[in-house]
């Protein structure tokens, strides 16, 4: 009989790995332990990123002050609304080298153009104070209140928005309007008061408060 013999079985040989493929000790924990220090690396990156970019920007302008009651605010330009009534030729005369001597500035207020008359008026700031001279002499009663500042001696009115002081003891009336929003109104009497004196002489009986 022929013998029959079987060949020894061939071994099949082994896939090459491919990118699939698992590797040794690569289980799920692993996997999970990567996934983590991967999202916690991401912020981190960033944050240092973001840190480092702030330390190099440039600093960020200061904001500028706001105004306070030492430190004026912007004031307008325009000029301010007054009214010039005609005056006789003396008052006309006193006033004219009056407001030829006012100051360019009172308590920081620049001094701003006026629409009718300034060769007798002058105003200050905004809201404005404003300088007349040459009215009509206030009526001042033997008890009323008055004011010696500087060598000038003031009667104040009370309006609903401002303060108005008026010379009782000059050749030539003068008046300043003071609003209310400045506070005190003889305050504003100094810077005004030493060109009162040089420019506008004595005149009249003033009040018995103003000779105490």
């Amino acid at each position: 009989m022929d013998e029959i013999t079987t060949s020894p079985a061939r071994e099949t040989p082994a896939e090459p790995a491919g990118d699939g493929a698992r590797k040794p000790g690569w289980d799920r924990s692993t996997r999970r332990a990567a996934l983590m220090a991967t999202l916690i690396a991401v912020p981190v990156t960033v944050a240092v990123a973001g840190f480092a970019f702030a330390k190099l920007a440039p600093d960020s302008p200061a904001a500028a002050p706001s105004p306070t009651a030492t430190s004026a605010g912007p004031q307008s330009t325009a000029p301010v609304e007054m009214a010039a009534p005609a005056l006789a030729q003396r008052p006309a005369t006193v006033c004219r080298a009056l407001v030829s001597q006012l100051p360019e500035t009172a308590r920081d207020l620049a001094q701003r153009p006026v629409t009718a008359g300034p060769e007798q008026n002058a105003a200050y700031g905004d809201p404005a104070v404003t300088v007349s001279c040459g009215g009509a002499q206030p009526t001042v009663g033997a008890t009323d209140d008055v004011w010696t500042v500087n060598r000038v001696c003031w009667s104040a009115k009370e309006e609903a928005d401002a303060t108005v002081l008026t010379t009782v003891d000059r050749e030539a009336a003068v008046t300043v309007r003071v609003p209310r929003s400045y506070g005190q109104a003889l305050q504003w009497a100094p810077p005004f008061s030493d060109t009162i004196v040089a420019a506008v002489p004595s005149g009249g009986t003033p009040p018995a408060g103003c000779r105490g």
